[in-house]
């Protein structure tokens, strides 16, 4: 039976307000870091379904949230379209050849990468308990390009930026394929039995509006467009972090069922401005879980008043920061659990 994080993502909020933790699978938890330290990196537990399942599953049965976020990385997309990736200890991720440098024809793709994706969902969706949602998700294409474009993360997204700019049909065609591929990847997940999926445009606050229109808005409107035919009851989240007074039009644009929120946002705004009826997540800051000042408890409550009139999911407005004490989330879900609207 749906549960109350499926039914409020549906627009059909159960008197409770639901929650789960973007990031909420790794490296705060203790009993993550000694699986990991017995499985070895990261990129090999996410392509072991056993070790995947098993830590999609940890805060669930550690806080009992009432959503279960696949353990995986945005950059399975990458990898399946043929870039070599690689996590480096202290240093991120790593994908060659750049795109900067080399044609994406000149990449060999190999699919068969979804596969032990794919197969920690279904493990997950057997082992969950009754009424805790599976969530699936990747990176959207502007994000996924700024990767595969640089080869690592950056401050400023500059290499992609410029390439926006230089050479607007090499860009395109990187992220039509990106967008190609996360249709299927998205699709695989929610055929294993993925519930609901997310995805997150981590940087798409760096675009300017115009660029914010063709890179953000346009191909996650073609995804969402392309999933929600395929899978019509299936509720789509969109991140698209750091958006500001963009989000609005997002919403509008994209066809996403519900909106995830960041913490620069005021939730007061964010409430007026989204249209009437839309599922929104978010938007405690990360660093004041991590902190856990006297203002939390405060915080959580301003958040719960300024959504209390349309569904919501309350969330982080990214991810959990990996030296968050363990209190400090259990002081959060007590006060989520605890309000009373």
């Amino acid at each position: 039976m749906p549960g109350p994080l499926l039914d409020t993502l549906n627009g059909s909020p159960t008197g409770t307000v639901p929650l789960w933790l973007m990031r909420q699978a790794g490296r705060y938890l203790p009993e993550y870091r000694e699986l990991r330290a017995e499985k070895g990196g990261f990129l090999a537990m996410a392509y072991d379904s056993e070790a995947a399942c098993e830590i999609t599953l940890q805060p669930i049965d550690r806080f009992g949230f009432d959503g279960a976020i696949l353990f995986s990385d945005i950059l399975i997309v990458p990898h399946a379209l043929g870039q070599h990736l690689e996590f480096l200890a202290g240093e991120g991720p790593k994908l060659s050849p750049r795109l900067v440098d080399t044609a994406l024809a000149d990449l060999t793709p190999d699919s068969s990468r979804y596969e032990p994706i794919y197969q920690t969902v279904r493990l997950c969706r057997q082992r969950l308990p009754e009424g805790v949602t599976m969530l699936g998700f990747a990176g959207s294409p502007w994000t996924v390009a700024t990767y595969m474009v640089a080869g690592e993360g950056s401050r400023d997204q500059h290499e992609a930026r410029a390439l926006a700019y230089r050479d607007p049909a090499a860009l395109q065609a990187i992220v039509d394929a990106i967008a190609e591929q996360t249709i299927t990847y998205l699709s695989g997940q929610i055929e294993a039995g993925a519930e609901a999926v997310q995805l997150f445009d981590s940087w798409a606050g760096s675009l300017a509006p115009d660029e914010f229109e063709r890179w953000v808005i346009a191909p996650n409107a073609r995804i969402v467009a392309a999933l929600a035919e395929r899978h019509p009851a299936t509720p789509i989240i969109g991140f698209p972090k750091g958006a500001g007074e963009k989000l609005p039009a997002y919403a509008r644009e994209t066809g996403v069922k519900a909106v995830g929120v960041d913490e620069t946002l005021d939730p007061h705004w964010v409430a007026r401005e989204l249209p009437e009826g839309m599922p929104v997540q978010g938007n405690l800051d990360p660093l004041l879980l991590l902190a856990g000042s006297d203002r939390l408890e405060e915080r959580v409550t301003t958040i719960l008043k300024a959504f209390e009139d349309r569904p919501h999911v309350f969330n982080l407005g990214h991810g959990i920061d990996r030296r968050t004490p363990i209190a400090h989330v259990e002081r959060l879900i007590a006060a989520v659990r605890g309000w009373k609207g």
